[in-house]
């Protein structure tokens, strides 16, 4: 079956078995391969990417279903190559990263998360930046440079 989509913001179309997962779509077909795949069963959250404007698992989701959705991966983010998103600064400078594994997920859960607050005027507090990673594992850092992160991306992102 055919697919179209647009994937950071270019059209794409690939041929694909009904069963291609998203995450397959954007790693095989596409050759994007930040978007990792870490369990296959929408625990770990190394999958993360946006379609359309919402955080969601591509390791659970067939690629038909993205069908003429816009999808966002952590390539895409950045303005440009010489200039990193809000939150790819943030995570860079607070050493929100070991391994790495995790990282495109993070990012992208947690820009899903800062927009989401933002637009409902919430405050997004330690407390809350930790609730809304529970999708999300690191089997690294512990957590605290990745909270600290997502904070400091969050303002980062409200001054941009």
């Amino acid at each position: 079956m055919k697919i179209a989509m647009t994937v950071n913001g270019k059209s794409v179309s690939r041929d694909v078995a009904g069963n291609t997962l998203l995450v397959e779509y954007i790693r095989d077909h596409l050759r994007l391969t930040g978007t990792h795949v870490g369990c296959d069963t929408s625990q770990c959250g190394a999958c993360v990417v946006h379609v359309d404007g919402k955080a969601m698992k591509s390791c659970t989701m067939l690629a038909a279903s993205a069908e003429g959705a816009a999808v966002t991966t952590v390539e895409g983010l950045a303005k440009s190559k010489d200039e990193l998103h809000p939150m790819q600064v943030a995570f860079k400078e607070n050493h929100g990263l070991q391994c790495g594994f995790c990282t495109p997920g993070m990012i992208m859960t947690a820009t899903d998360m800062v927009a989401r607050y933002q637009a409902e005027g919430k405050t997004l507090t330690e407390e809350n930046i930790r609730h809304e990673l529970e999708g999300n594992i690191c089997r690294c850092t512990g957590y605290h440079n990745i909270v600290k992160s997502i904070a400091d991306g969050a303002s980062k992102m409200t001054s941009a």
